[in-house]
């Protein structure tokens, strides 16, 4: 694996005067709102995450997803909201998420919405656990024009795999992303950039340099090990890895936990970004996995209305005025370290 230049002259190719432009809007409404202390804001997302489903395969402990926690309603992206959703935002857009919860090849119309995007000359990302990439769909990915396929691939023997990855299959995932690259070299494509992610916990953190080398093996295009978000984690938590190198969280000296950093009152995601729920519900972020704090319904304004209406401000400004009193900001990355 070297450095990957190509995914990033591809990612250069998308941007347009327009996507620069709006992005320099958005980066001095952030600093200008930094400065003045008041919620400023310009411009359109430059990034948006959308949600092909809530529904997931697997059973892993600390995803909502997996744990079928979710309150609010479950159900899978349509292709024509998606397109309409586009629509409105590509012009500005830099690069598109495919994915909030759930697993998303589970939507059957999941690479028909990646080729829609594609077109729009968007560079496109999306993380899976690796199970649904048979032959076919291998090749439907490559030739749908995914920029990034991260993987997630939490241990290199099934023993410590599915100790995460509950009712996963390792095989299954590592002959998928064979299946990838198998088509990458036969259709002559320099995408999708593949990502194995391995999220960093204290049974699997022993495996760090076995994924490297189980990565060059098939042909990855890249290893990122990622710091894991812990729900209970305020007196410890078997997750938590012995070298916290790759923690999220501390201990303290009366022998509780707490995150890395203090939580400062601003938040660049408010900013620049967003997430759109496969029902067309505008949250603030991926933190917000039960979708508590609707900014808006997308079935009912447009998103320029909504990302710069009322409830929006009003969100940016409690950011503002005190961050640690928002639920979905206590255990959140920003300013922390996630990728290890």
């Amino acid at each position: 694996m070297s450095v990957p230049y190509r995914d990033t002259r591809n990612f250069l190719s998308k941007l347009s005067f327009r996507r620069l432009w709006n992005a320099g809007k958005v980066l001095a409404s952030y600093y200008l709102t930094r400065l003045s202390g008041r919620p400023i804001q310009w411009g359109l997302p430059m990034t948006i995450s959308i949600e092909p489903t809530t529904a997931c395969n697997l059973r892993c402990p600390e995803c909502p997803s997996g744990l079928r926690a979710f309150t609010r309603e479950t159900g899978n992206l349509k292709a024509d909201f998606f397109r309409k959703t586009i629509d409105e935002l590509s012009r500005d857009l830099i690069y598109l998420i495919f994915y909030f919860q759930g697993e998303p090849y589970i939507n059957p119309q999941f690479l028909e919405m990646v080729r829609y995007a594609h077109q729009q000359k968007l560079y496109t990302i999306t993380s899976t656990n690796g199970h649904f990439l048979d032959d076919q769909r291998a090749r439907e990915t490559v030739e749908s024009g995914l920029d990034r396929l991260i993987i997630s691939v939490d241990g290199t023997t099934q023993e410590t795999y599915e100790q995460y990855r509950k009712e996963g299959e390792l095989a299954t995932v590592l002959e998928g992303a064979r299946n990838v690259v198998k088509w990458k070299k036969a259709l002559n494509s320099a995408t999708p950039h593949i990502i194995f992610q391995f999220l960093v916990v204290r049974p699997n953190e022993h495996q760090i340099p076995e994924i490297y080398r189980l990565a060059e093996e098939i042909g990855v295009d890249e290893v990122k090990l990622k710091t894991a978000q812990i729900y209970d984690y305020e007196r410890g938590n078997p997750l938590i890895p012995t070298d916290l190198t790759y923690s999220r969280y501390l201990p303290q000296p009366d022998g509780t936990w707490r995150t890395r950093h203090a939580l400062a009152n601003h938040c660049w995601k408010l900013w620049h970004a967003c997430v759109i729920t496969w029902d067309g519900m505008v949250v603030p972020c991926c933190f917000d996995k039960d979708a508590t704090h609707r900014l808006g319904d997308m079935k009912q304004r447009s998103f320029r209305e909504i990302w710069q209406g009322e409830e929006y401000q009003r969100f940016r400004s409690q950011i503002l005025e005190g961050r640690d009193q928002i639920d979905i900001c206590t255990n959140c990355t920003e300013g922390c370290k996630v990728w290890g």
